[in-house]
Parts: C-alpha cells; structure tokens; sequence
C-alpha cells in the first residue's frame, strides 16, 4: 500500500483536538473521512506527528497515511481537501513515503510558536488566533528568563499532571520571546515536548512579563520540579504547531 506523508494546516478552534475523541470531532476524524471518501471507502488511519489540544492551530502539522492505490500528489490534495470543506482544515502539500516513515516517531524536531496581543483595545482580527494580554509585557525579561529553560531538563513543573510521557526529562533547544508592535511571539524548539509543556512555559512567562515574577523565578520554578510552581497555563488558542522536521 503506497504511504504518504500530508502538510496540513488547521484552525483547531471547532475541534476537540487533533486525536479521534468520543466527546466530539477531531481534525483527525475529519481527515479520516474524507481520505474514506477518495479511498473507495475504505478507512485509512491518519497518523500525525503531535497531538495537540482543543483550541491549538496548525501550519505544518505532518501525519502518513497508507491508501489503496498510488496518487499524483497534487491530486490526491485537491481529492482530499474538496472532501474537508466547509472545516477549516487544508492539506497544504503532499509526497510519496516509504514504508518506514513514521509522521510522529521519524520526526527529529517539532517547532512551536505562541502568540500574545499584548494592547489594551480587544482584539478584531486576532479573535481566537492570539491570547489577548493588555497588561504590559517586558519581552525582553521574558526572552531572558526563557534561556534558563533551554537545555535538557526535568520539566514536570511545565507537565501537565495528565501527561502520560514516561519521563520529565526532555532537550528544549530554542526557546526565543521577540516583539513586533503589540504582538509577543514565544519560539519553541525540541524534538519533543511533554503534555502542556509549551503552554506551561507561555503562561509562567507572561508572569515575567508582567511583573509578578523576577527573571530568576522562572529557573526556580524549574528547580522546584513541582506542578504547583507553575504560573499558569496559556490558553490554547494562542498556540501554533509551526513545522515538524524528519
């Protein structure tokens, strides 16, 4: 059976999240279908390369998948994509696999970014794309506390306490804040990241930020190893799964 390998992008706002759920539709679901539809009915299972939330949005989220015969990749894109409509999903490119390839256990690194609205005006454009933050934010303290965080690491302070990842221990490799105008990105490297990892980080970083902690806190919180020293966890609409690298 001919693999493929999907580029797909996806507002995760209407979904429950990108893995199959008894409680409502998944990115994944729906792209299970519509593969169903162009693979003469039969179901293919989509695997992708992370399992984000509710509310988390895709540019280049990867997933393989296994059909029945071979496709011009173009075609199989525009098969697929007439079949997702009218959801907000979209496989942005294509390209033959082989049988080895794994979207999630091949990748080598995954790239993150979360977006903050730091202004006081709500937001008009950026409604369920960014977290809206009208307290000042100092990006550049945020961006210096955020070094502490790069490195390998026992990160259970930022695990969420459902993560089901055998260990805390993970390489963040790039963990970057910039500003443009109003709006803060926070930069997110490594080849894996544990259950709320990003968001975890996001939301004691805004703290930084704010204020409410010094730069060295975020090192402590760390150190601590110790959920309840988390900040808070950003919400889920600010977070982009940005690219997967193999």
């Amino acid at each position: 059976m001919p693999r493929f390998a999907l580029t797909i992008e996806y507002d995760g706002g209407p979904f429950v999240g990108w893995q199959r759920q008894a409680n409502g539709v998944s990115v994944q679901r729906r792209l299970e279908e519509a593969v169903a539809a162009i693979n003469g009915g039969a179901r293919a299972v989509v695997h992708g390369a992370g399992r984000t939330d509710a509310g988390v949005h895709a540019l280049g989220q990867v997933a393989h998948v296994d059909l029945l015969r071979d496709w011009r990749v173009d075609r199989l894109c525009d098969a697929i994509n007439a079949h997702l409509k009218p959801d907000p999903i979209a496989v942005l490119s294509a390209r033959a696999a082989g049988d080895d390839f794994e979207a999630r256990f091949s990748a080598i690194r995954r790239h993150y970014l979360y977006v903050i609205e730091n202004r006081r005006p709500p937001l008009a454009l950026s409604v369920g794309r960014a977290w809206h933050v009208k307290r000042p934010l100092d990006a550049k303290a945020m961006h210096e506390a955020a070094q502490s965080l790069v490195g390998r690491h026992d990160f259970t302070t930022f695990r969420a306490a459902e993560c089901q990842a055998n260990s805390p221990l993970r390489t963040l490799e790039r963990l970057d804040v910039r500003r443009d105008g109003a709006r803060i990105e926070i930069v997110a490297s490594a080849r894996s990241f544990l259950h709320n990892q990003v968001r975890s980080m996001a939301g004691s970083l805004e703290h930084v930020g704010s204020g409410k902690w010094r730069v060295e806190d975020l090192a402590l919180a760390l150190l601590a190893k110790d959920r309840a020293r988390c900040g808070q966890v950003a919400p889920p609409h600010g977070l982009y799964l940005v690219a997967v690298d193999y």
